[in-house]
């Protein structure tokens, strides 16, 4: 309930805040996806039917879109677009299938690991990790889950991003642990599905790149305090009747992590 001019002066205030986020966050994911396209702003706005100054303030957080607009630069960009309220309160992991892959592969850690899930962080760019672990004084590993795999390239660089990001964390000083510095590295955990394993035996050179450990050296770490990390690694798991469990080893169609 409003009481006053104060109320609805502070209620203004956190709209406008919260306002201005959005269109900062919706006008960086809608630069990122329009490289990941090859697209030039001019060559995007033409086929969207938009003026070129308005898409690039759409992209700097400064004029706000349409639905319209926003459909019409998302079928152009062959993406998704959805807009959805969410409860303010409860757990903030949004794929169904994430949750119990995060459980699992929490339960697999040793209990020297710190661990953190769905860690916003802030600069310089604006996203959610999903899981954190950090060996104190020594190593932080940011973890992204997903049941399906979209837009692969995109992935990568955003996972890239966000763990680069991981010092503006509130908490980062607790994983560090004292430590003046800390290396960060990435892992992925994938649902194993057959698409999955698809993706991961098309693009094999690119995940290898990207994730080059062993999955077993990696399992093998996050149990054993005294095992070294072996680096950037993919990890799998597999769902049933809402459960998850995490594999040592890679599904046997795919080759990394071998």
């Amino acid at each position: 309930m409003l009481h006053g001019p104060l109320d609805r002066r502070d209620l203004r205030t956190r709209t406008g805040r919260t306002a201005s986020d959005l269109r900062r966050a919706l006008g960086a994911e809608l630069k990122r996806t329009r490289l990941d396209a090859g697209l030039s702003l001019r060559g995007l706005a033409r086929a969207a039917d938009v003026t070129p100054s308005h898409l690039s303030e759409i992209e700097r957080g400064i004029a706000e879109p349409s639905l319209a607009v926003l459909a019409s630069l998302a079928r152009v960009l062959g993406a998704d677009v959805s807009i959805r309220l969410f409860p303010g309160t409860g757990p903030r992991i949004r794929d169904r299938l994430q949750a119990p892959m995060v459980e699992a592969l929490l339960r697999e850690a040793h209990p020297s690991w710190k661990r953190l899930v769905e860690v916003p962080v802030w600069r310089p760019v604006r996203g959610v990790i999903d899981a954190v672990i950090a060996r104190p004084g020594d190593l932080v590993v940011a973890i992204e889950v997903h049941s399906e795999l979209h837009r692969l390239e995109q992935q990568l660089r955003w996972a890239r991003e966000k763990a680069d990001a991981l010092p503006s964390v509130e908490a980062w000083s607790m994983l560090l642990a004292g430590a003046p510095t800390v290396s960060v590295s990435l892992m992925l955990v994938l649902r194993s599905t057959r698409a999955n394993r698809d993706l991961a035996k098309a693009f094999e050179t690119t995940f290898r790149a990207a994730y080059p450990a062993r999955t077993a050296d990696a399992i093998r770490a996050l149990r054993d305090p005294a095992v070294p990390w072996p680096g950037p690694a993919l990890i799998w798991a597999e769902t049933a009747a809402g459960a998850a469990r995490i594999l040592d080893r890679p599904p046997r169609s795919v080759n990394v992590g071998r």
